[in-house]
This record gives C-alpha cells, structure tokens and sequence, in this order.
C-alpha cells in the first residue's frame, strides 16, 4: 500500500512539472508571437509610408502600439503615426496624435520633436492672418516651449526663425486693422494697434511704418510733441526710410515742394551740360 501511494505521488509531481514546463514553453512562444506581429506592423507601417499610403500607415503604426503598449516600439510607432498623418497635410490628425503622445509619453526621449512636429502643424495651417489667429497662437505656443525646453537643439534653431516668420504675420495683422481705424478716424484704435507692433513686435518689417502711423495719427489730432518724439525714434533708427521721409513730410510742408523743384532743376541742368558738351564736340 505504502509503494503505490510512493507511486501515485511520484506519478503527480513528474506530472505537474511536465505541465509547468508545458505553460512555460507555451507562454514564451506566445511573448515571441506579440513580439513579432508588433514589428511585422511597424515594417508593415514604414513600407507603406515609404510609398506614400499614409493612411494606411498610420493604422499600421496604431497597431503595433496597441499590440504591445508596453515595448519600447510603442511610443516610435505612436509617433510615426503622427508622422504619417504630417507627411500628407493630415494636420488636424497629426495634431491628436500628438497630443496624445505627449500625454502618454511624457518623459520619452523623443518629445522635443513631438513638440516641435505640434509646432509645425499648427504652423502649416495659417493661410489668413486675419482669420487663422488661433491657428498662428498655438503655433507661437508651442515654438516658444521647444526653445525654453531644449534650446540647444536644431528644432529650438528652427523654431526661432518660425517665430520671427510668424511675428511679421501677426504684426501685419496689427497694421491691417490700425490702418482701417485710421481710415475710419478712430484715433484712439489706431494708435494702441500701431504701439502693439512698436512694441511686442519691434524686431518686423513693420515697425518703421508703424513708427509713422503713430507720427500722422498723432500730428492729426493736435499732439505735436507725441508725434516729434516717434520722429525722432524713427530718425534715430530708420533715417534712410521712405518711412521717415514721409514723417518729415508731415512736419514740413515746404519740403515736398522743394523736393519737385530739386528734382527739376536737376534735369534742367543736365539738359545744359548734354547741350554743352554737343557744341563742344561739334566744334572738334
């Protein structure tokens, strides 16, 4: 009696080993098989984008993240994706996929590009900048979050020339709506627009004609010496401007004149010395 339980209890231990071997051998092929249906997606994603089928790449990409979340191929296919999207002026689904992988990833050592590649599609959809402002904003926001953030970067270089591109933008958009309230005799609307450009936006095109909008609204309504002290700002910095000659203008009346009457003097003396030099030469 006492050998068959020694038996049967023999019998059960090499029993459950075999089965644990079993589960174990199982559980590992089935590790390798999400393994590999995850990088079978990505190279399925990568093929596709490489021949312009981004939606289709983008879904793969999805894929491969939602197969494995926790793989390191997890946040470069969710990123891919976004990519993808990119690529093909998807921008509004660039944008999500974004979004949701600075939320999901954010210590990933690739999130100055997802900052950056945000930047840039919100930056590609301005078209108006007298309609797009929100557009132009969020483009702003995040240029000047990769700067502060990684500024030693390429993508912080590039995001300070875009700034610079998108500044001159919003500074034009000033311009266009002082110089309606000009138009429109609204004194007080025009002159907090043009000083918005003159200062939040000193470093545009802008600012010199800026500089004289204020010198004429001013002049206009009787405040002389605010009007002199942008002249003299816009002398100081921009004295060779067409800017500054027609600020002149506004406080010399004369000087238009005498410029028409240089001028003609100036032709009427060349006609003279041609006329010269002909009776010259003829008597050779």
């Amino acid at each position: 009696m006492k050998l068959i339980r020694f038996f049967l209890i023999l019998f059960l231990t090499l029993f459950l080993i075999s089965c644990s071997k079993d589960t174990a051998q199982k559980s590992i092929i089935q590790e390798k098989s999400l393994e590999l249906q995850v990088l079978e997606a990505y190279e399925a994603g990568i093929k596709a984008l490489k021949q312009n089928d981004v939606l289709f790449a983008a879904k793969k990409f999805n894929e491969a993240e939602i197969l494995f979340p926790q793989s390191t191929t997890a946040p470069k296919a969710a990123l891919m994706a976004a990519y993808s999207y990119y690529s093909q002026d998807y921008y509004e689904d660039a944008i999500i996929e974004l979004q949701r992988f600075i939320k999901i990833y954010p210590f990933h050592k690739n999130l100055d590009y997802a900052h950056y590649l945000l930047g840039l599609s919100w930056y590609e959809q301005i078209i108006d900048e007298k309609k797009d402002l929100q557009t132009i904003l969020k483009a702003k926001e995040e240029f000047l979050f990769v700067i502060k953030k990684y500024p030693e970067t390429e993508y912080a270089l590039d995001s300070e020339f875009k700034i610079d591109l998108i500044n001159d933008t919003l500074a034009s958009k000033e311009m266009y709506i002082g110089r309606y309230y000009f138009n429109k005799k609204k004194w007080i609307s025009a002159i907090n627009r043009f000083k918005t450009v003159v200062d939040e936006y000193e470093t545009t095109i802008y600012t010199e004609e800026a500089l004289h909008r204020l010198v004429e609204v001013y002049y206009t309504i009787g405040l002389e010496e605010e009007a002199k002290k942008y002249a003299k700002l816009l002398g100081y910095n921009y004295q060779s401007s067409q800017w500054y000659e027609k600020s002149y203008i506004v406080f010399n009346k004369m000087y238009e004149k005498n410029k028409i009457k240089f001028e003609k003097d100036k032709k009427k003396k060349n006609r003279f010395l041609k006329k010269f030099k002909s009776i010259f030469d003829s008597d050779e």
